[in-house]
Order: C-alpha cells, then sequence, then structure tokens
C-alpha cells in the first residue's frame, strides 16, 4: 500500500493560528498533532500535540516535575488558559528538525521509517508540487500493518 492510499483528510494550521484554537483542534478532532501549512498549502512543519502543552505547562513545572504537585487543583485545571494570545509559531521548536513529510508513493515501511527517524506521530503526504494531500497518522499505520 501507498501513501497516498493510507493518507486520510487532515486539517492544517498556520503559524500565526492561535494556540489556544489549535489545542481545541486537537482535542476536538482527536488529533495526534497539527500540520502547518503555507498559503499555499504546502507543509512547512509538523507539530504533536505534546509541542502545544508544552507551551501552556509553565517552565518551572516542566523542570521540576515536582513543583507542580504544589499547584492546587483547581489552578492545575486551569493550565491551558497560560496560551492565552500566543500563536501556534511561538510552539514550534528552536532549532529545524526533519520535516515528517513523504511522497504520495511512499511505502508504509518508508512510513514507519519516517515517523521513527522523526518522532512524529503524523507524516504529511504531498503530490508532486509538494502541495499537502492528507496524512498519515500512526494510528492509521498501524491499524493497517497488523491487518497484514
Amino acid at each position: 500500500m501507498r501513501a497516498h492510499e493510507l493518507a486520510v483528510d487532515f486539517p492544517t494550521v498556520t503559524p500565526d493560528t492561535p494556540a489556544l484554537e489549535a489545542a481545541r483542534l486537537l482535542a476536538d478532532r482527536d488529533l495526534p498533532g497539527l500540520i502547518l501549512a503555507d498559503g499555499d498549502g504546502r507543509p512547512i512543519s509538523i507539530l504533536p500535540g505534546t509541542q502545544v502543552l508544552r507551551l501552556a505547562v509553565p517552565p518551572y513545572c516542566r523542570d521540576d516535575p515536582a513543583l507542580a504537585r504544589v499547584v492546587d487543583e483547581a489552578h492545575a485545571d486551569q493550565f491551558l488558559r497560560r496560551l492565552g494570545e500566543r500563536t501556534v509559531r511561538e510552539c514550534l521548536p528552536e532549532q529545524p528538525r526533519e520535516l515528517p513529510v513523504a511522497d504520495r508513493k511512499a511505502t508504509v515501511l518508508e512510513l514507519a521509517a519516517l515517523m521513527a527517524r522523526t518522532h512524529s506521530p503524523l507524516v504529511a503526504v504531498v503530490d508532486g508540487d509538494g502541495r499537502l494531500v492528507g496524512a498519515v497518522t500512526l494510528q492509521g499505520l498501524l491499524d493497517h500493518a497488523l491487518q497484514l
């Protein structure tokens, strides 16, 4: 099976999308991550959902998990409010990484290798012009591979 056969329609966001809107999209659609696309529909980054969380979790709690315990439950439940007016651009890693993008003719093994190498639960599938065709999720890949 080829990437375009496994690919499903997948929403995209831009770097200027509010981070809170991105978090809602992740939750409402039960997505493992988001595809950031430019104005021409070309993927520019893959943002795992954990990167959106990273922006919302106070740095002191990331650095020392014991400090997260001292925050009372009522305030702990509201941590996503820290996203405020921040954008998806602020969620992106400082160091550029390999972009998990595959040609529509990539095999399942090529997709799996790309996911493993880039630590991404999501691969953007593009056509010959680099425009997004859809995405293959880790769940979709595993579902297919385990059926054989």
